[in-house]
């Protein structure tokens, strides 16, 4: 059945692709593994996990990332990138990719968030896949209606709905994020041409997103729980707020905090209990952001706990709570889907810097930890950054590239992937021995190397 699901999922989904093909003809690039791999028994314990992870063991399997999340696509029961297939299916989706292609060769932002969505980009993140398997490794209680169970693959159908919720939310951010300001603000209220290909392509990102995120809230309130609704809501808080953290340019591009700290400075590498912004006590309220820009780690931390963390921490933290878990076990859900964010994200955005030099015409976030890091222990290089204010392209990514590869920013970038993996590994460890746990033990060891 899984499997017959999975051939009727990529059938449909050529019907996107005929349509949406033009955007785009490559799919993602392979996944590079560095070094050897051991992929890991159930009963490891979270430090030798990851120090297994590091060694290089002759003879022993690679720990492939393409392999962990395929077996962990066939425990959930069919494979999860295509949780929110049928809403991209439907026939306003459908008349939407058809508009789209009167915006190839305008260069509208939306073009790029379209072809991460339909190629399924990895910096993405699987996290529908995330969500089931750790609902799979709670299990749930008897409190639970069993009409509500889908004894086949042992998750709840309430919670492969909010795993479905979750996508699409994530979804309809990327797309809103395809909307660019049209006008500076001196000639802000100006009459714009109404036919315009970028006012088009906004009217497309507005009502995609909108769409999305709709069809989101209509699917949670389905599920008849007040309290899953209040903490989902909390998590469109967080990422709106996302929008509103530190400097940026006209485009609303996120920029750096500029380093106030004498060169050659290195702050100390925060504890996890300093990476709390309020959210470890009660993840409802909004997060606390007094004294954290400035200091690398801390606004790393909580611009992508407010931009992505929060949304799969919670959840993370609504699955368990459908399945009728404790208070306390809900929390911990909590955590691991808020480490494993960033332990992904800490993966992502080492991947432009493994190279001794940027391709042409590449480019990377100028708030990836490597950067911060960096800008704290060279101010000076601030000012290739400076030039962004008004655009972000007006960087030059190719000397700031050169300048981070030679800095400790790398380094620490990997300490705090490895701070956030281990911190989910524990999370895991209070969980019962299944091949779900196992699962997302193997994924977060074939992020070491994503």
């Amino acid at each position: 059945m899984a499997l017959s699901r999975m051939v009727v999922s990529r059938c449909l989904l050529l019907r996107n692709c005929s349509v949406l093909g033009a955007l785009g003809s490559s799919g993602p690039a392979a996944v590079a593994v560095l070094g050897e791999r051991r992929w890991i028994s159930a009963s490891s314990r979270a430090g030798e996990k990851l120090a297994l992870a590091k060694a290089e063991v002759k003879g022993v399997q690679k720990h492939d990332w393409n392999r962990a999340v395929s077996e962990a696509e066939q425990i959930v029961g069919y494979p999860t990138s295509f949780l929110n297939l049928r809403f991209l299916l439907s026939d306003e989706i459908a008349n939407v990719a058809l508009h789209l292609r009167k915006l190839i060769g305008s260069n509208h932002p939306l073009l790029k968030s379209a072809k991460s969505l339909i190629y399924n980009d990895k910096s993405q993140q699987a996290w529908g896949l995330i969500i089931l398997l750790i609902s799979k490794a709670a299990g749930h209680t008897a409190s639970v209606p069993e009409m509500d169970q889908d004894r086949s693959v042992g998750v709840l159908h309430s919670q492969r709905a909010l795993a479905e919720v979750t996508e699409m939310i994530r979804s309809s951010q990327l797309i809103h994020q395809g909307v660019i300001n049209l006008q500076s603000m001196d000639n802000a209220g100006n009459n714009l041409s109404g036919d315009s290909d970028m006012v088009f392509g906004n009217k497309i990102a507005l009502l995609g997103g909108d769409y999305l995120l709709a069809h989101a809230s209509k699917q949670i309130a389905s599920l008849r729980n007040q309290d899953l609704n209040m903490l989902m809501t909390s998590a469109y808080r967080d990422l709106a707020e996302s929008a509103f953290i530190g400097d940026s340019d006209d485009q609303n591009n996120p920029l750096p905090s500029k380093p106030e700290t004498p060169a050659g400075t290195n702050s100390h590498e925060c504890t996890l209990e300093e990476l709390d912004f309020g959210d470890v006590r009660d993840n409802m309220e909004p997060m606390r952001v007094e004294g954290v820009m400035g200091h690398p780690e801390k606004e790393w931390s909580l611009r992508h706990v407010l931009g992505g963390g929060s949304l799969l921490g919670k959840s993370c933290h609504g699955a368990l709570m459908l399945a009728g878990h404790p208070e306390e076990l809900q929390k911990q859900g909590y955590l691991f889907g808020k480490h494993m964010s960033l332990a992904w994200q800490a993966s992502i955005e080492l991947q432009p810097f493994l190279l001794n030099q940027l391709p042409l015409g590449a480019n990377f976030s100028l708030v990836s930890a490597p950067v911060l890091f960096h800008l704290e222990y060279d101010p000076s290089v601030y000012e290739l950054i400076e030039p962004g204010k008004n655009s972000i392209e007006d960087v030059d990514y190719a000397a700031l590239h050169r300048e981070i590869i030679r800095g400790p920013g790398l380094e620490k970038t990997r300490n705090l992937q490895k701070k956030h993996s281990l911190a989910a590994m524990n999370v895991l460890d209070r969980f019962p021995t299944t091949d779900a746990q196992t699962a997302l033990q193997n994924i977060i060891l074939a992020m070491q190397q994503l």
